[in-house]
């Protein structure tokens, strides 16, 4: 037993396609015995594996949203083989606020697996993915962005294997998804990972998975929507899932280590001097902060401390000490 309050319209054991919801138990002022509804769609077609897609894990990160629910929407049981678990709103009270983290409760989903059944609203989603839905599945897509602060490429995230069966299956999805970057860890993984995040809850649950950072902004990228939805119908197909779906040619994807980021050493305006995807070196002056409300006050330099690429870049203008303001990458060895 796993103890969950949540309760679900769908069941996934019933083959065809249901849409419903997670009711999340909520009660509020406005609402005594209320409940917070999750969408969720199951579609089930014989036999074959489990894929479960997620996203808004983060709510100001909308790509994954769109491309989830577009899949949800389009694909019937005819069209699958084995079992599709799809979430496109997992913190769904953060994704109706277009916030990061829950309005309810101010907490980050991806920082809370694996969560508490009777905990905050974010506890007891975080709970439910981790001890309930991801349990069910042989893989996991689990879908991001820079959200309001950061922009990224189209950018697949993938762990370390720890077996040869792992590895083949981690090889299909990042070649299936064909996005032009994959950021490569080097550590971590495995069902003793600590991590709190989605990730590391399909790895303590031993399913193979990966994850994606797709645009950014707080925006919808239309090119990086439609590389993402081609990705998650090939990696469909990959998988034995998707049939009768034709993939085009594979583009290639760049395999990546992050060095680590740049950051604001003090409050202004960022002004970027580099793009995302150009190179950098090491001790290059990448930045600017300007000091606009300090009439004569020369704008300080931001220095890079790696050499490498530029894999993902501060979306907004003002900047306090701390913020990031670049991902540094170079090709993983």
């Amino acid at each position: 037993m796993t103890g969950t309050q949540i309760t679900v319209e769908v069941d996934f054991d019933v083959e065809g396609k249901q849409m419903g919801y997670l009711r999340v138990p909520h009660s509020a002022h406005r609402s005594a015995y209320g409940w917070l509804p999750v969408p969720i769609t199951v579609i089930r077609n014989g036999a074959g594996p489990t894929l479960v897609i997620s996203a808004g894990v983060h709510g100001d990160e909308y790509e994954g949203q769109i491309a989830v629910a577009t899949i949800a929407r389009q694909l019937d049981a005819r069209d699958i083989r084995g079992r599709l678990i799809l979430l496109p709103m997992v913190n769904a009270p953060a994704a109706e606020a277009g916030c990061r983290v829950s309005p309810l409760d101010d907490s980050n989903l991806n920082r809370t697996y694996p969560g508490d059944p009777k905990g905050t609203p974010t506890q007891m989603i975080a709970h439910y993915h981790e001890a309930v839905v991801l349990p069910l599945a042989d893989y996991a897509v689990d879908l991001h962005s820079g959200g309001s602060s950061l922009i990224y490429p189209a950018t697949l995230l993938r762990g370390p294997a720890h077996s040869p069966e792992e590895e083949a299956g981690l090889a299909t999805l990042t070649e299936a998804f064909d996005l032009p970057y994959a950021w490569v860890f080097t550590e971590g993984g495995g069902r003793k990972s600590t991590a709190r995040t989605a990730m590391g809850a399909a790895n303590r649950k031993g399913v193979v998975n990966v994850m994606a950072e797709l645009g950014g902004a707080g925006c919808v990228a239309t090119d990086v929507l439609r590389q993402t939805e081609r990705g998650l119908r090939r990696i469909l197909h990959a998988l034995g899932m998707l049939p009768d779906y034709l993939p085009d040619a594979a583009r290639g994807t760049r395999a990546l280590n992050v060095e680590g980021s740049v950051y604001a050493h003090d409050a202004g305006l960022f002004e970027p001097l580099k793009a995302i995807g150009e190179d950098v070196a090491e001790g290059e002056v990448v930045a600017l902060i300007h000091h606009p409300e300090t009439p004569g006050q020369a704008p300080d330099e931001v220095t890079s401390p790696f050499t490498g690429l530029v894999l993902a870049k501060r979306a907004m203008a003002q900047a306090r000490r701390g913020d990031a303001l670049y991902q540094i990458a170079s090709d993983a060895g």
